[in-house]
């Protein structure tokens, strides 16, 4: 059954749950960005760390992306960025879609699922909102529009702390 609701989950894009707040260590991790270097998540401690894992297949993602990119944009001089992590096993294929849906933040290379299985990634997108000390704080499956209203919110929140 559970895999049934997740199937419909990433077809549908809907999420079945939106978010859940949490207080634990986010995963350390290091991959490849689109530009050719490593980056690893605790290079970026003291900043808040919005980490979307995305694939080229998912409609969700091709709506919240550009949307992302917009809070990026406004709140990358406060101590913020988006880290999005691909999971497509092939690389051409995140190419393609970042063609059509460009992007200005770091995108990172997962094909193998290493690190979003450290993130018990069960839905396309994930978002994990993660504070200046490096603690995965919120927790959103999925997409639906008006999420990034809540998205804001919280980096909001993060960033005065």
């Amino acid at each position: 059954m559970l895999r049934l609701v997740l199937s419909l989950s990433l077809v549908f894009g809907t999420a079945w749950i939106h978010a859940k707040e949490m207080n634990e260590p986010a995963p350390d991790f290091t991959l490849k960005s689109r530009q050719g270097e490593n980056l690893r998540l605790e290079d970026f401690r003291g900043q808040v760390v919005m980490l979307n894992f995305w694939a080229s297949w998912c409609g969700p993602c091709r709506q919240e992306m550009p949307l992302m990119d917009d809070i990026y944009e406004q709140y990358k001089d406060l101590g913020f960025t988006v880290l999005a992590v691909n999971v497509d096993e092939n690389r051409e294929e995140a190419h393609r879609f970042l063609d059509k849906v460009p992007v200005s933040y770091p995108i990172l290379y997962d094909p193998e699922s290493q690190v979003s299985e450290q993130y018990n990634v069960q839905a396309m997108p994930t978002t994990v909102m993660i504070d200046r000390n490096g603690n995965a704080r919120f927790l959103h499956h999925g997409y639906k529009p008006g999420y990034e209203d809540e998205y804001e919110k919280q980096i909001r929140q993060l960033v005065r702390e």
